[in-house]
C-alpha cells in the first residue's frame, strides 16, 4: 500500500493552533535572498485566517507587509477576526519571532452570490504551455525548486525593452490549487527592475496584495493545470516600484489579480 507524502507546499504553510494563536516554522527550503519566499509568507498568512474557528466564507482578497526578514526558525501568528458582516468578514493576522513583529496581513472573507459578471482585461494570445520551454534560473534560490515556470516574455536575459512578462506556472510537483497555492504563485514574477535594467540590484517586498476574482470552484477546478501569469510595473521611482499582474485559467477565466510595492537599491547610471 502506497504512503501518501505530503507536498513541500503543504509542510511550509503547515500550522498548529493552540485555541488561542497559530504556530508554525520557517523553512529553509522555501528561502528567498534575504528572506522566505514572500509567496509562501502569504500563503501561510491567509492559512492561519482559513483556519481560524470563526472564518466564515471564502477568501476575497490578501494584503500582506513584510515588516522584517523571518528567520528560518519557528514563529506564532495572531489571527483576530475583527469584523464580521452580512456578506464579509476581516481579519487582521500578525507574525512574530522571538517578541518581534516580522509581518502583518489583512484578510477578507465574503459569501459570494450570482450577480452581474464581465471581465474587462483580456488575456493574453501566447503559445501553449507545451511550445514554451521550463524557464532555469543560472542560480536558482531555493524556493525556486518547487516552481514550474515557461517564461514567455520579459526576463533579465531577453532583449524585451518594456517591465511586461508573461508565464506559464505550477507548483512542482504538480499540487492542486487552492486559494493559499494562488496566493503563492502570484509571488512568482521575476522582479520588475531586473527585467527593465537587465540585471539584478537588491530588492525587498513591502506590501503585496492579491484579490481572489473566481470563485472557489473554479479555482478547485483548475487541478494542477498550469496558470498563465501576467504581470508588468507602471512606475520606478525615488527607490520603489511597483508591479500589477493576472492570473489565468488556460481557458480564459480570470483567476485573480495582485499587486506589490518593492523596495530596489538601483542608483542612477554612474552614481554610487
Amino acid at each position: 500500500m502506497s504512503q501518501l507524502v505530503t507536498h513541500a507546499f503543504d509542510e511550509a504553510t503547515a500550522l498548529s493552533y493552540d485555541g488561542r494563536r497559530f504556530h508554525g516554522q520557517v523553512k529553509a527550503e522555501y528561502y528567498n535572498m534575504v528572506g522566505p519566499f514572500g509567496g509562501v509568507t502569504a500563503a501561510t498568512m491567509l492559512r492561519a485566517a482559513l483556519s481560524h474557528p470563526e472564518r466564515l466564507g471564502h477568501p476575497l482578497a490578501l494584503t500582506v507587509n513584510f515588516a522584517a526578514p523571518a528567520k528560518v526558525a519557528p514563529f506564532v501568528i495572531e489571527a483576530i477576526p475583527v469584523r464580521t458582516n452580512r456578506s464579509t468578514q476581516h481579519f487582521m493576522l500578525t507574525m512574530m519571532q522571538d517578541g518581534e513583529v516580522v509581518t502583518t496581513a489583512t484578510a477578507v472573507f465574503g459569501m459570494r452570490r450570482e450577480s452581474f459578471a464581465h471581465t474587462e482585461a483580456v488575456m493574453p494570445d501566447v503559445p501553449r504551455p507545451a511550445d514554451v520551454a521550463r524557464f532555469v534560473a543560472p542560480a536558482p534560490l531555493p524556493w525556486m525548486q518547487w516552481y514550474h515556470v515557461r517564461l514567455i516574455r520579459g526576463s533579465a536575459f531577453d532583449d524585451v525593452q518594456d517591465a511586461t512578462t508573461y508565464q506559464w506556472m505550477r507548483d512542482d510537483p504538480p499540487r492542486p490549487l487552492d486559494h493559499a497555492a494562488l496566493a503563492a504563485l502570484c509571488d512568482t514574477f521575476v522582479p520588475r527592475v531586473y527585467v527593465k535594467l537587465k540585471r539584478p540590484v537588491p530588492i525587498g517586498t513591502v506590501t503585496f496584495t492579491v484579490y481572489f476574482l473566481a470563485d472557489p470552484e473554479t479555482i478547485f477546478r483548475q487541478g494542477t493545470n498550469e496558470l498563465l501569469g501576467v504581470a508588468r510595473a507602471t512606475g520606478f521611482s525615488h527607490g520603489y516600484f511597483d508591479q500589477v499582474g493576472e492570473v489565468w485559467s488556460q481557458d480564459g477565466e480570470l483567476l485573480a489579480t495582485t499587486t506589490q510595492l518593492v523596495y530596489m537599491k538601483a542608483p542612477i547610471s554612474g552614481s554610487s
